[in-house]
């Protein structure tokens, strides 16, 4: 502890540490009058020393300090809480302009004698904080203006493009009904399933309003408009699904779709030549982080006895391949005589059967 001489040392001193403070710094006394200033404090709000010292702060220079907030803030909350931070004062300053200044003040009693009590209140001048604060609260609301018109540019646009492939589907449809030829028939209802797969995907974006679809319901309702448009009564034939929770990108379910489309069709068209009184396809899609498995399968003939249900060749195949490639996946089969499976895995996918678990 310093020994302090005298009163006039201690002054010193503690008119040198005030000094020292960067922020705008002022000690007052129980009557609101200045006791000391620190030389920030001068230089920022342009007052003179001699003429601070000593005058009631209310009263220093034209007035300029007789601010209600700061009344209350002086004469009712400090006394009440003793210490207060953050205290918001907006101003108009001669000579500085508008001014945002946050005030912390403490008051400190001697001897336990409130009415033996000083104030110290420090200044911080926020103005171009506020300023920078505002600035991008509004280029916020700009962005959240344009990315809302951006949605609703990308629904309409999505609106319009599912409403075109219901359009091009409708047409292949009655194409191959006005077709004599069974081979071009056959291909352009082919058509229009891959049109229809586009589309149910145009239609989930549509209704969710995001670029991410819920996959297990995006697949099953894939598969109960194909099983609605190719299954006919002389062989009923059922499609389930079986799919992880986890929703998937909009460019990525076209391709998912796409393949279940080829695949799916692929079945119903081959593994059944026969009546089969529990014909049934199993369509599961398992999810691990960002890898997955996609598993067409049937319990139809397989592949012996199905000579037209390629894996190797063929339009549909190419396109599953091509897929596939683009999801960074790969296609296998397996088939037996009782029946087929195709899998479509990201390369580093390892499911739950073969792991054991």
């Amino acid at each position: 502890m310093i020994d302090f001489q005298n009163i006039e040392d201690a002054q010193t001193l503690a008119q040198a540490i005030v000094n020292t403070i960067p922020e705008p710094f002022i000690v007052l006394d129980d009557q609101f009058c200045v006791l000391a200033a620190s030389r920030s404090f001068h230089e920022t709000f342009k007052s003179d020393p001699e003429d601070t010292r000593g005058r009631l702060l209310y009263a220093l220079g034209d007035g300029q300090w007789d601010i209600p907030a700061l009344r209350v803030f002086l004469e009712t909350i400090i006394p009440e809480q003793a210490s207060m931070e953050g205290f918001e004062v907006a101003y108009d300053f001669p000579e500085l302009g508008h001014r945002i200044m946050l005030l912390n003040a403490r008051q400190v009693t001697y001897g336990g004698d409130s009415s033996r009590s000083t104030i110290l209140l420090a200044f911080t001048d926020v103005t171009e904080r506020r300023k920078i604060e505002c600035e991008k609260e509004e280029l916020l609301k700009q962005t959240e203006q344009l990315l809302h018109q951006k949605e609703i540019l990308l629904q309409e646009m999505q609106h319009r493009v599912a409403n075109s492939l219901q359009i091009i589907a409708s047409i292949l449809l009655l194409k191959a009904r006005a077709v004599t030829s069974e081979e071009t028939r056959r291909d352009l209802r082919d058509a229009h399933q891959r049109v229809m797969s586009v589309a149910e995907v145009q239609r989930h974006l549509h209704v969710s309003g995001i670029d991410q679809i819920e996959v297990g319901s995006y697949l099953a309702k894939l598969c109960g408009s194909l099983a609605s448009s190719m299954i006919g009564e002389s062989q009923p034939i059922a499609i389930n699904v079986i799919a992880d929770e986890g929703r998937i990108g909009s460019d990525k379910a076209v391709g998912l779709g796409l393949i279940v489309t080829e695949l799916v069709i692929n079945a119903i068209k081959y593994a059944f030549p026969v009546v089969k009184s529990d014909a049934v396809i199993l369509v599961t899609y398992e999810i691990r982080g960002p890898d997955w498995k996609l598993i067409v399968s049937d319990n139809g003939v397989g592949k012996q006895a199905d000579g037209a249900a390629e894996t190797s060749g063929g339009l549909g195949t190419a396109i599953v391949q091509a897929l596939a490639k683009q999801l960074d996946a790969r296609v296998d089969m397996v088939s037996s005589p009782s029946g087929t499976s195709v899998s479509v895995t990201r390369a580093t996918f390892m499911s739950q059967l073969q792991r054991g678990v």
